[in-house]
């Protein structure tokens, strides 16, 4: 568990962090910036779970602590110092995700065009989620080509995306309120 006892340390102010096993990069780096897009992503779905209750809502608060975990993964490289009992991505949590996808979509409507971010305000933080979420994936997959990172990171970030999109067509009323793209309605 951790123990935070002081909030600031001004170990920062000179544009530097820690990462897990204590070496001491830039804020600025790409790692620094995949974590910290991970943490965007959790804020995102803090917003989503406003507006969610009952078994949306618990799935939203078990991702929020996945997000922990995939942080804690990407701020311990994996051949650092302490990466041995490193806190990792594990391939149960990608397919907890897979599995409420699977549920969910099966009582979609089937989609006829392109969903434009809306409809409720739970749908639309998701949407905001999953456009986070993506980024996050990206920096990650850059990562991954410079530094050698737990694969499943990237796994995980993918498929939380579709569970973003999937649950926000399940909170627009299964789809029949999503908001779809109209091509050059507007010409």
């Amino acid at each position: 568990m951790v123990t935070l006892t002081k909030i600031y340390t001004r170990g920062g102010d000179k544009g530097e962090t820690s990462l897990g096993d204590g070496t001491r990069i830039a804020k600025h780096d790409l790692r620094v910036d995949a974590y910290g897009c991970v943490d965007e992503t959790n804020a995102a779905i803090g917003l989503a779970r406003l507006h969610t209750e009952g078994d949306m809502d618990e799935m939203l608060e078990r991702i929020q602590n996945d997000l922990f975990d995939l942080g804690a993964d990407l701020c311990t490289p994996e051949e650092g110092r302490k990466s041995e009992g490193a806190l990792r991505i594990v391939q149960e949590q990608i397919d907890r995700l897979e599995s409420e996808i699977d549920v969910m979509n099966e009582q979609l409507e089937p989609l006829t065009s392109f969903v434009l971010p809306g409809g409720s305000s739970a749908a639309a933080y998701l949407h905001l989620c999953r456009t986070v979420c993506r980024r996050a994936e990206r920096l990650c997959s850059e990562l991954a080509l410079r530094d050698s990172i737990n694969p499943l990171c990237v796994q995980y970030l993918n498929r939380l995306s579709d569970h973003a999109f999937v649950m926000a067509r399940f909170l627009n009323d299964k789809g029949k309120s999503d908001v779809l793209w109209k091509p050059g309605a507007h010409r």
